[in-house]
């Protein structure tokens, strides 16, 4: 890995499904390239911030500001006020942690927030569902149906979060540069994956917008679409 052409970018973020591996992943890349690991405790941060007991910030944490959330919030109640300013604070630390440079920023809609940057790598990580009830339940010391309970509230939360905040899908893979499933691909494989992905990107930084594509350098078909054989398969 060219770590000097790394270290022209500013951030990767990190989506990932509950159960995958993705914020081990993040850990895990963020100690391989010696950058902040923006996580769990942007928690706290905004707690302290905000004056806010941990606790309650730690329920509300990803989770969307309407009000069917805020009539199921006991027992950590919270207004919409202080739930507004908890996003908005949010908001904040993940931009600021972008700018500052050299973060692996995971979840909070990274990927929207800094969309636009090009200094920027988006990733996702993936499992299918049976190998991330495995996974939560080995990790959590939970049974089988809890673990499965627990997945689904935290994917269900985190998908009405980014379309209540965001007005997306987190799952629309045009939001990232890189999807990794890690089915078959061990936790080490994605972070030299995604460091390789890190490379690349920056490799790309100053080439005009208008360069980038998949028909950069590629020539142009040798007749017209339409005038190409059909193979077998399409005959089939």
């Amino acid at each position: 890995m060219d770590e000097q052409l790394s270290a022209a970018m500013q951030a990767i973020t990190i989506s990932r499904e509950y159960g995958s591996g993705g914020g081990e992943i993040a850990r895990r890349l963020a100690h391989r390239l010696g950058w902040q690991l923006v996580d769990h405790q942007i928690i706290a941060q905004a707690a302290r911030e905000l004056h806010i007991a941990e606790a309650v910030i730690q329920a509300h944490d990803e989770k969307s500001r309407d009000i069917f959330s805020r009539l199921i919030q006991w027992p950590y109640p919270i207004s919409s006020a202080e739930l507004r300013a908890y996003h908005e604070r949010i908001r904040h630390i993940v931009l600021e942690a972008a700018h500052n440079g050299h973060a692996v920023i995971v979840g909070r809609g990274g990927q929207v927030l800094l969309a636009e940057q090009r200094g920027v790598l988006h990733v996702r990580v993936v499992a299918p569902l049976a190998q991330r009830i495995a996974y939560v339940a080995y990790r959590e010391g939970l049974d089988t149906d809890a673990a499965q309970t627990r997945i689904q509230e935290k994917d269900h939360a985190r998908a009405h979060f980014m379309q209540t905040e965001f007005h997306c899908q987190h799952t629309d893979p045009h939001l990232y540069d890189l999807i990794l499933n890690t089915a078959v691909l061990d936790l080490d494989s994605c972070v030299e994956l995604i460091c390789l992905a890190l490379e690349r990107k920056a490799s790309r930084l100053n080439v005009p917008a208008e360069e980038l594509g998949p028909a950069t350098g590629m020539p142009r078909y040798p007749g017209k679409p339409a005038d190409f054989p059909a193979s077998a398969d399409d005959q089939a």
